[in-house]
């Protein structure tokens, strides 16, 4: 049975939100382990490029049996060169390497306000600069609520980083790759990119860009990492759950639901994430429960409720 835009583009969300809500806890699980963050970044890639650049691959066969010179990167990027680097900095190198240092100085529940819960904003800031995009009184209700609801999932934890250490060091690292996650979606959706081809030219951009450099300095001892002497499992778990789960899966339905919703409203959808994976770090990373949680998921489910309505012709 083929599915309907309306079905695919739900199925879209709901994928994008599960795995996104996973990703913050398992990364925060991650930092108390073995590898650093760069190592985990740096097996993502690996990971990825497993999968997407066969794919690539394939997917460009007919353009080179006929002669065509199509996409980019000796053939491995479906996209032209320009965009390629810009979607792949933003959407792939620039987002993991941030993403992934933040967690080792900030808790989860830091992550789960800073990134996903920040995203509506720096989406709706960008979209009007770029895509000349109207904030509707709906949508600015949505993302007072969403905001609203934020900082009571977070904000008696993000008060704490003012009182000295390094958990500052993971906020700014959480806010500026939320910025450049909505630099990606915003690129997508005004360049009309195609999910898989675009998922599939960030992950060759940073294969031929991150992986040969980082993987030469780790291995001449320039860098710390931790590459050599983690064990197999976690390496193949982070290659396999970071690569395959993060990028391949959610990186397509990610890309499914901007053409679908519109980088905005997208973003309104994944506002979930914050409460999800809140409440994930209670469960499997033992963080405290309290009301200001649940306060805050309310207020998140009813800034969706109004983002996520079209708005009227």
């Amino acid at each position: 049975m083929k599915l309907s835009l309306r079905a695919l583009g739900l199925i879209a969300a709901v994928v994008t939100v599960l795995i996104w809500s996973s990703f913050i806890v398992v990364a925060r699980a991650s930092a108390a382990r073995h590898l650093l963050p760069l190592d985990i970044g740096f097996l993502r890639i690996i990971g990825a490029a497993c999968v997407l650049l066969p794919w690539g691959w394939w997917l460009m066969r007919s353009q080179r049996q006929s002669g065509k010179r199509m996409g980019s990167l000796l053939g491995l990027s479906p996209l032209p060169l320009r965009i390629t680097a810009v979607a792949g900095l933003f959407g792939s190198m620039l987002y993991a390497m941030l993403a992934y240092s933040g967690f080792f100085f900030a808790p989860a529940a830091h992550a789960s306000v800073l990134m996903p819960g920040s995203l509506p904003l720096w989406t709706s800031i960008l979209a009007m600069v770029v895509l000349h995009d109207h904030i509707t009184r709906a949508r600015a209700i949505g993302l007072i609520c969403i905001v609203l609801g934020d900082m009571m999932v977070g904000g008696a934890s993000l008060l704490k980083a003012f009182e000295g250490g390094d958990v500052w060091k993971g906020d700014l690292l959480f806010m500026c790759a939320a910025f450049c996650w909505a630099c990606y979606s915003v690129l997508v959706r005004r360049c009309a990119l195609e999910p898989v081809r675009a998922t599939i030219a960030i992950t060759a951009f940073s294969c031929v860009s991150f992986v040969p450099m980082y993987g030469l300095a780790a291995f001449m001892q320039w860098i710390p990492s931790h590459l050599g002497s983690a064990s197999a499992s976690e390496m193949v778990f982070q290659a396999v759950y970071q690569g395959v789960g993060s990028v391949v899966i959610s990186g397509i339905t990610f890309n499914v639901m901007i053409r679908h919703y519109g980088p905005v409203r997208s973003t309104m959808i994944t506002a979930l994430v914050p409460g999800l994976s809140a409440l994930g770090a209670v469960v499997f990373l033992n963080e405290p429960m309290s009301l200001n949680l649940l306060a805050g998921l309310a207020l998140v489910t009813c800034g969706i409720l109004f983002g996520v309505q079209r708005p009227k012709t």
